[in-house]
Parts: C-alpha cells; structure tokens; sequence
C-alpha cells in the first residue's frame, strides 16, 4: 500500500481542493483553488499535522480564470516545513499510459469528505488537449466522480503511488464521469523547479538543478532583446534539422529549456542551449558555468548527433575545401545583417564551427557604429571553440552595399593594429545569395566541378566592360567561368550590375580591387590602367592555383602587400576576396527566420 500522508486539503476561503507536497514547504495546486488568495487567507492540511497550516502563493502558471486558460498552476509555499512528512515522489511522463491502460488514482476532498476520498481513473491517451492537458475517464462505470473538491488534486499510478500529474477540471454534474489532468511535464513549464523532481533519462537532478538555476539568472533586460528570444535560442540549439518548434510559444527561457530537457533526444542540444546562454551574459563566472554544462560529461551519450551536412557535402576530412588538399576548413563566420528595426541597425552574430557542428559565440542587433567593435570581440573569443591544430577561415556575410566595406583592413584589436587580413585567411560572402536555395545549389554543382578539375578559369572584367550586358554575362558565366576578376571596385553603377550578374551565376570567387580605378571613364585599353594591371598581376598569381585553397594564398599575398616597404602601394594590397564553399558552412536555413517581430 502507499502512503496518504503527502495529500493534502486546500482551504482558500469559500473555496476548497486539494494539493500535494512535493518539497518540505512547497505545495502544488490548481491556481483557480486559490484564485482568491489576495483576499482570503490560505491554509493547508496534512492527516499527519494537527490544524491547517497557513500558506501563501509563491509561484502561478498565469491561469487567467476562465476554465480554457493554460498555466492553472499554483505553488504554495508553507509558514513551516514539514520534515515528518516525505514529499510526493513523481514517475516518467510516459508512465501514465500504456496497453492496457494504467489504473490512476486522484485523492480529492469533495462535499462530505473532509478526510478525503479516492477516484479510480485512467488517461484515455497521451495526446495533449491544446497542448495542455489529458483527458481523464472513469476507471469503471461506478465510483467516486471527479467532482469539485478533486482540483488540484495528484493524479498517481496505483500500483505505485508515483504522481504522474494533477487534476485539473473536475464536472459540476456527479452524472459526467470525466476529467482533466495536467500532467506533471506540462506544470514544470510554469514551476521550474519541478523539473528537478521528474526523471527524464538522459540528466540527473543536479544537472537540471544547475540548468534551471542558470536560466533563473537571466535577468528581465535579457528576455525582452530579440535575439534571446526562446524561439531563436531553441532554433539554435537543435540547429535546421532537429525538431521544429512546437506548435505553441514557449512562455519562458525555462519552457524552451524543459521542452529541450523532456521532449528532445538530443542531448548535445541542451548544451548548445546552455552555451548560447553564456553568449549573452558579461559576467565572466557565469558564462564559464554556463558553458560547462552540463558538468558531467558521462551524462552525455557516447556520440552526440551533429547537424546533417548540407546536399552534396562529402564525408570524409575534406569537406568545404578545394581539389589537391587533406584538411578541411575550421570557419569563424561573422553574420551582419539588417535587424528590422531601422535603416542603422544591424543584427552581428558570430559563430564557430568545430567539424560540421556550429557554435554561435555571441549575437547582439547595433547599431551601424557599433558593428565593427562587437564583431572583432567575438571573433577573438571565437577561437577558444577551434582545436589547436585547426585552419581557421574568418567568413564575413554582408549586405551586398556593404560587400566592398575593408574588413581585412580592421584593425585586429585595441592591442593589434595590424589588419585583421593579415591575422588570418579572410573572405567576404554575400548575405542575398546565402539566403537563395536555388544559388546555393548552383554553388554547390560549381564546387563538385572544381574539386574534379587542376585548374579554374578565370573571366577578366576590364574597366571597358561597363556597357555589357549583364543577363547575357550570367549566362555566359555559368557556362564557362569558374573564377571573376574585376579591374574596379562594384562602386560606380556600371560595375554594380555587373557584380550582381556573377552573383547571380553563383560565381565561387570573385575578387576586386577595394580602391583604384572606377572603370566608368575610358575602355582600359590603356597601359597605365590601374585596373588592367591589377588584372594582369592577378591572373599571374592564381594560375595553377586550385580555387578551394584561395584562402590560404590570397592570406600570404596580403602578408606581402602589408608588409611591403615599397613607395607606392602593392598591387595587392586592397584586394578584396569573395569566397563561397556553402560545404563549409552547412546550414544556410538559419538565416530564413527573421531576427525580429
């Protein structure tokens, strides 16, 4: 037989129900019980203690009083413990149903029961009503009902005296023999701490403990930035091919951190939760903590599953490289993109991929002033997620106006004035093509061609090449180009057209000079053409140079350029480098949801 003792009788002035201890201070009733608990004193009792005990609400699940409202969830937290009584012990959430049904047990106190009575039950399936709550139906067809007095009532197996949830909705006709429960796993949406008492097999107590307490620390100036929402942080944990995001909003950062801990598989996503967190905080304790959980790592399963690599990656080491090499790419990818909220805003988020998993490091909406700052900082601590032996890749994705902005010019930290360019491999990828299914595709096909080939084919862009058309050099290019060199910066109009047509060709590199000539006045016939020698120099240096290592050669170009103590400018030394492997970067998809709204 199981014990009664941790049943407890609600008393909320006219209004009575029922309740169980779950700590040794801490009861859990239906918040529409104590609705009146304002006004009217609340008191608790136990057939183990002598008189009520007086109780105030310390935690609600947001009911809003009317009987279809989620959230009707109250904690009471008692004027005493009670150490002689052991708390309600709680069973896995699937423990409730089963073939055959699982016999349920409901302790209530109706009318003429002040010493408590029973209710045989059992859950007519596992599907939520409304994403809320169970459907109950009467055990047999005599019995105690499921009538008023039964709220808030633990629903437990009877075999085992384990709760499984609460009574939620009892009818006012003795005649109806049905109910609702909310089950246990849906009130630890409203009561984080509840999450701790029900097991959930992949984390132990502590860790959810830990978990919960980190989440809790959050403070309200963080909920209320777009890019913390619990949506986007759930989206980034289980990455573009995990589970979607439930039907209803996550009401919390601990509801979508529950619904990771109880409804996902995957572990590893709990992690990258945890992680993602630590982005967001300044105190460097709890960022440590944060990014250590969860802190034991046998919890974790022996191989934790990665994010599928996008169509046509290749599985062995050399995804997101080029042909004749053995290593892959480890990328740091700096995203800026328009927030939404004004013309000066922007949206930065940088991440790191280690393998095929990505990492993001920090994400925060700036304004424009502000980008520069914040990016250098991240990509910095984004180092700490590459192995030592990793070829590092710093990937800029910017707005197509900004494509031409000197981000390899940047001066690497407050520390370093050197360029960022010559730190390490630097390239620049256009944020309107990363968002088109249909150029990624095509990339993809570019790629799978190069690796197959010694040599690409470079299409040279002269300054005279202004008035062609740029449908006819998309065309063109897609048929017979592999690499775009431009003798001028995509500034004057001519040149603009011109770079959106190999954007549109899904052209893999294109590289230009930042500054120089502007190519709109004269044919570059000339031999005193910036931009003709700039291209002449530039064919010379990449023949037989494979595409997938321009990173790596363009990086020791500009180590030379950089360096170089010559009286006028090397010819390299603004050159800036479109580079785009999506097998480097696999998930694309993330960038479809919008940051804000």
């Amino acid at each position: 037989m199981t014990s009664a003792s941790w049943h407890a009788r609600i008393s909320c002035g006219r209004e009575t129900g029922a309740g169980f201890l779950v700590t040794e201070r801490h009861v859990l009733t239906c918040a529409h019980v104590v609705a009146r608990s304002g006004m009217d004193e609340v008191g608790v009792s136990f057939a183990q203690e002598r008189g009520a005990i007086p109780a105030k609400v310390v935690a609600h699940g947001g009911w809003d009083g009317h009987d279809t409202d989620p959230g009707d969830v109250a904690v009471l937290e008692l004027d005493r413990s009670v150490p002689s009584i052991k708390p309600a012990s709680f069973a896995a959430p699937s423990d409730a149903y089963g073939d055959p049904p699982r016999r349920l047990l409901a302790y209530g106190f109706p009318k003429r029961f002040e010493e408590g009575t029973l209710a045989e039950y059992r859950a007519t399936a596992d599907q939520l009503i409304a994403d809320e709550w169970v459907q109950l139906e009467a055990w047999a067809a005599h019995g105690q009902p499921l009538v008023p007095g039964f709220s808030g009532a633990a629903v437990t197996l009877a075999d085992t005296g384990r709760v499984v949830g609460m009574v939620s909705a009892a009818a006012r006709d003795p005649g109806i023999r049905n109910g609702r429960m909310l089950p246990a796993h849906v009130m630890a949406r409203y009561w984080p701490r509840l999450g701790e008492l029900i097991p959930t097999p992949e984390y132990g107590r502590t860790d959810k403990e830990r978990l919960r307490e980190l989440v809790e620390g959050r403070g309200p100036e963080f909920a209320d930035r777009p890019e913390c929402s619990p949506e986007r942080l759930y989206r980034d944990a289980v990455g573009p091919f995990g589970p979607p995001l439930p039907s209803r909003r996550f009401g919390s950062l601990w509801d979508a951190a529950w619904y990771l801990l109880s409804e996902v598989p995957d572990t590893g996503a709990v992690a990258r939760f945890a992680a993602r967190l630590a982005d967001f905080t300044e105190d460097a304790p709890t960022r440590g903590a944060l990014r250590a959980w969860p802190p034991r790592p046998h919890d974790r399963r022996p191989q934790e599953p990665v994010h599928r690599p996008a169509t046509g990656a290749r599985t062995g080491t050399g995804t997101g490289i080029g042909a004749g090499t053995g290593q892959s790419w480890s990328p740091i990818l700096v995203e800026i993109a328009p927030s939404g909220s004004g013309d000066h805003q922007f949206l930065v988020e940088v991440s790191a991929y280690n393998g095929r998993h990505r990492r993001v490091v920090g994400s925060r909406a700036l304004p424009a002033d502000r980008v520069r700052g914040y990016a250098l900082e991240r990509i910095d601590e984004a180092y700490h997620e590459l192995e030592p032996g990793a070829r590092e890749l710093i990937a800029f994705v910017l707005p197509r106006r900004w494509l031409n902005t000197d981000v390899a010019h940047w001066q690497r930290s407050a520390d370093d004035q050197s360029p960022l360019g010559s730190f390490a491999p630097l390239v620049v990828m256009d944020l309107e093509r990363r968002r088109s299914g249909g150029l990624q595709h095509k990339l993809l096909q570019k790629w799978q061609r190069l690796d197959a080939q010694p040599t690409a084919r470079l299409h040279r862009i002269g300054c005279g090449a202004v008035g062609q058309d740029p449908v006819r050099l998309t065309i063109g290019l897609r048929r017979g180009a592999d690499m775009v060199g431009f003798a001028s910066p995509p500034r004057a109009a001519g040149t603009r057209r011109l770079f959106q047509a190999s954007l549109n060709a899904a052209m893999p590199v294109m590289l230009w000079p930042r500054t120089g000539c502007r190519g709109d006045h004269h044919d570059g016939a000339h031999g005193d053409c910036a931009g003709a020698a700039f291209l002449d120099h530039l064919a010379e240096h990449l023949a037989g140079l494979p595409p997938g290592e321009l990173p790596s050669h363009i990086h020791e170009l500009r180590e030379t350029a950089y360096a170089s103590e010559a009286p006028e400018p090397h010819w390299a030394y603004d050159l800036a480098l479109l580079w785009e492997d999506p097998r480097c970067l696999p998930d694309p998809v993330g960038y479809l949801h919008s940051p804000v709204g």
